[in-house]
């Protein structure tokens, strides 16, 4: 009995060892790293604030001789959450750290990038003085570059003096043909190699993803423990439909890998999604504060890290802040009457990037077969007036042109000329409103799309959404309204034609009053609730700089 207790205070002292000993490397590695990469960082830092003051000096001095440089938005601060100083402390609108915007392709020209850059004007207005940092992967564009192309794609105009672009060199770490087995798991790894080519770059005050990266998010709060870190989550990297997905027929159109899950190598790939989906749970709990752009999102995160943040006991909850649209421009630039109903052509409009997950072979298939139903395509040509498609996205690298090539391809195998389809790639903000006036159908294809930028545009434009039975369009954007429908939702192609032709069936009057719901509707996801929302979520990061440190 004595040589038994005398094993089990062997043992016990062998794992209190190993335990206290595990814990003493962590945090020494922990110590060494942060230390590294904050004394490479400190003279970039001080040359970063220093530019930025001389380039505000020249900015203020070009805005006095120029009468024509609107610079008065950016001597107005919206005092949204305005507080006052405590205990003598500087008044958090007059905070002038540094926040880091963690986004590898900032110039995509995507809804996710119009969020980054709403997010950005809204931090300049509220903190003047602080500096917007944003890491990307873009090196064939410069700052002027990026910011025109910003303000033409989204109408945002931003403050120049105070952003600055950090290129990164690893972004490929984070493309998914870098990692052709075990993608998610590849890629988050890679996000890890990106985070730290970012803080080799510069240590920030606060740092934020925007683009769902939760594992940089994790490899920041371990190198910098009290840097608050803040995420707003499109798309979860892993959901639980995903995993069942897996077991559902491909012709649901559950996204890429619906119907995969089957066999052996079903049951492996059904394993190890499991198990990220448990390493992304526990990533995701490390994050200080999070935000999501829809209620399907939000719904998924909460399942994935509410948990985990429970034990940690994270002290802020998880909010929705729905995107920022562009509402109030559209409407402003877009009649909804019964003159300008007289004006719509009878043309379906698609607004998505050209990535494989917004499924545009879906629409083409769909609308071929509303035009052999509705319009007898034994016809070569079309006649005026008869039913187009258009597709209007974003082309983000060769991929994406590749793909644009083969879905010129499968158009040419459905028998739809260039009379029946339209590609616009990259188009300007003035051509997008031009299209968008002149539509009567606004499509959306993608399975649980995460919100639907697009969609909402479509709505405040007075189009009427014809959209795909899930995610955020389901959830948040094409519900009843007033009393009545805002659109219609279907998932086959079938379902898609029939509500083209119930759109096009529609009497004027009974269409109009539908187009006039749908922008009601819209309304609730302008831009200034956006900023609201989102001055009241970072204000709270900014308040953990003064306490953590």
């Amino acid at each position: 009995m004595a040589e038994m207790r005398g094993v089990v205070w062997i043992l016990a002292n062998c794992i209190i060892t190993i335990g206290l000993s595990a814990f003493v490397s962590k945090l020494l590695l922990q110590t060494v790293v942060g230390w590294y990469l904050r004394r490479r960082t400190t003279s970039r830092r001080i040359t970063i604030l220093a530019r930025v003051k001389l380039e505000e000096a020249q900015y203020q001095l070009s805005a006095s001789e120029s009468p024509t440089l609107d610079d008065g938005e950016w001597e107005k601060v919206e005092q949204h959450t305005a507080g006052s100083a405590k205990n003598g402390e500087e008044a958090d609108d007059e905070w002038e750290g540094i926040i880091g915007f963690f986004h590898p392709f900032c110039n995509a020209g995507g809804g996710g990038e119009r969020v980054l850059w709403a997010a950005i004007k809204a931090t300049q207005k509220r903190w003047p003085k602080a500096v917007c940092c944003i890491y990307t992967g873009d090196h064939e564009a410069g700052k002027n570059e990026i910011l025109e192309r910003v303000q033409n794609r989204f109408n945002i105009k931003l403050h120049p003096p105070t952003v600055v672009f950090l290129y990164l060199s690893t972004r490929q770490y984070v493309l998914s043909t870098t990692w052709p087995r075990f993608t998610l798991l590849g890629q988050s790894l890679g996000s890890i190699m990106l985070a730290f080519d970012a803080f080799s770059l510069l240590v920030p005050d606060i740092f934020i993803d925007t683009m769902g990266y939760a594992f940089a998010l994790a490899f920041s709060k371990f190198c910098f423990p009290k840097i608050p870190t803040g995420a707003y989550v499109h798309y979860p990297t892993i959901s639980t439909d995903m995993l069942g997905s897996l077991d559902t027929s491909p012709a649901l159109g559950k996204g890429l890998n619906a119907g995969t899950g089957k066999g052996l190598r079903g049951f492996l790939k059904k394993r190890y999604w499991h198990l990220f989906a448990n390493l992304y749970s526990r990533v995701g709990g490390s994050v200080d504060l999070v935000m999501t752009n829809s209620s399907w999102t939000a719904s998924h995160i909460r399942t994935l890290w509410g948990p985990v943040r429970t034990k940690r006991r994270k002290p802020h909850a998880l909010s929705v802040v729905f995107p920022p649209c562009a509402v109030d421009d559209i409407i402003n630039a877009i009649p909804l009457n019964a003159e300008s109903e007289a004006k719509r052509e009878p043309t379906v409009l698609y607004i998505a990037q050209f990535r494989p997950e917004k499924n545009h072979a879906l629409l083409l298939r769909s609308f071929a077969r509303f035009l052999k139903s509705h319009h007898k395509l034994e016809e070569k040509e079309q006649q005026p007036g008869s039913p187009k498609l258009v597709f209007i996205g974003s082309v983000r690298d060769a991929s994406d042109a590749t793909r644009v090539y083969e879905l010129r391809l499968l158009a040419h195998e459905l028998h739809l000329t260039p009379n029946h389809i339209t590609f616009i790639t990259d188009a300007s903000f003035p051509t997008i409103l031009s299209h968008l006036a002149a539509a009567s159908i606004g499509a959306n294809c993608m399975w649980n799309e995460h919100f639907g930028i697009g969609v909402v545009e479509y709505q405040a434009a007075g189009l009427i959404p014809v959209v795909n039975d899930s995610g955020g369009p389901k959830m948040d954007i094409v519900i009843d309204w007033e009393g009545g429908e805002t659109g219609f939702k279907a998932s086959t192609e079938e379902e898609y034609a029939k509500g083209f032709a119930e759109v096009f069936g529609m009497y004027g009057e009974k269409r109009l009053e539908m187009r006039k719901r749908a922008r009601g509707r819209a309304r609730a996801f302008g831009e200034e609730e956006f900023e609201k929302r989102w001055i009241c979520e970072v204000g709270k990061l900014v308040e953990m700089v003064g306490v953590v440190r």
